[in-house]
């Protein structure tokens, strides 16, 4: 039998609680096999990012070349990609391998509120990375960011996908879980908008929930899903993960990636 294969290419998180950790363990809750290029090592905890140290771009080149050589991939993800130098490279690695399920996750800053990507470097994501990407995930600070006006209701996030489908991804997925009331996705392809949305979770325990719901919709897509299932199951996964999630330090709780159902 065959195992369906997915990449995660993000910043190594110290903590375990979200980056490449969040990313290989969800893998392996959705039966994935995963394979990681780390893009940037941090020094984090629940409390905050203490230190991030950026891998030179040519050996992130490298890490692509070793696994999508051998491997190949069904499904990819972008987390994590600091630098413009590292997002230069994953483009045109991306494209030299033809990745065509990629799931962009365009981290900007840290649950804690720490920068994870240089001001240099959203230029070069909108530029080299959006295009690609089968979906882009951004949560509302994100997607006002990259939609240039501000968010405080469904039309407005509706807004915002529009403006950033102009830049070239296939599908946008707004993720409304900041606004008030139930936590509302709006997934954008081009023309019509489909709504995912869940009871609100009161709870502390929710680091690492982007990095978890965009490495679930790459496992999806790695199993063969279409894309609004794929976001579906995500969605039902990471609802789970964040109810039954756990105090690990003294800071922002994990999610629980471990489950065997959802």
């Amino acid at each position: 039998m065959r195992l369906p294969k997915a990449l995660t290419i993000a910043g190594s998180d110290s903590g375990g609680g979200a980056g490449i950790q969040a990313d290989l363990k969800t893998f392996s809750a959705f039966r994935v096999f995963g394979m990681s290029v780390v893009t940037a090592i941090t020094a984090q905890n629940s409390v905050g990012v203490q230190g991030v140290h950026n891998v030179p771009p040519e050996f992130v080149s490298m890490q692509l070349d070793s696994v999508l050589s051998d491997f190949g991939t069904d499904a990819a993800k972008c987390g994590m990609l600091s630098t413009a130098a590292i997002i230069r490279v994953v483009a045109a690695k991306l494209r030299e391998y033809r990745v065509e399920k990629l799931v962009v996750d365009p981290v900007m800053i840290a649950k804690s509120g720490d920068a994870l990507l240089e001001r240099d470097a959203r230029e070069a994501l909108i530029a080299e990375v959006l295009p690609l990407a089968l979906v882009v995930t951004p949560n509302l600070h994100e997607a006002s960011a990259l939609g240039g006006i501000p968010i405080g209701s469904r039309e407005d996030m509706e807004e915002a996908a529009r403006k950033i489908g102009k830049l070239g991804p296939r599908h946008v997925l707004v993720k409304g879980g900041h606004l008030k009331g139930e936590a509302v996705d709006i997934l954008f392809d081009g023309r019509e908008f489909t709504a995912f949305s869940v009871p609100r979770i009161e709870s502390a325990n929710t680091h690492g929930t982007g990095c978890t719901f965009s490495a679930a919709i790459a496992a999806g897509l790695a199993q063969g899903r279409p894309l609004a299932e794929a976001v579906r199951e995500a969605k039902a996964y990471v609802t789970r993960a964040i109810r039954e999630g756990f105090s690990a330090g003294r800071g922002v709780g994990a999610l629980r990636h471990f489950l065997t159902e959802w």
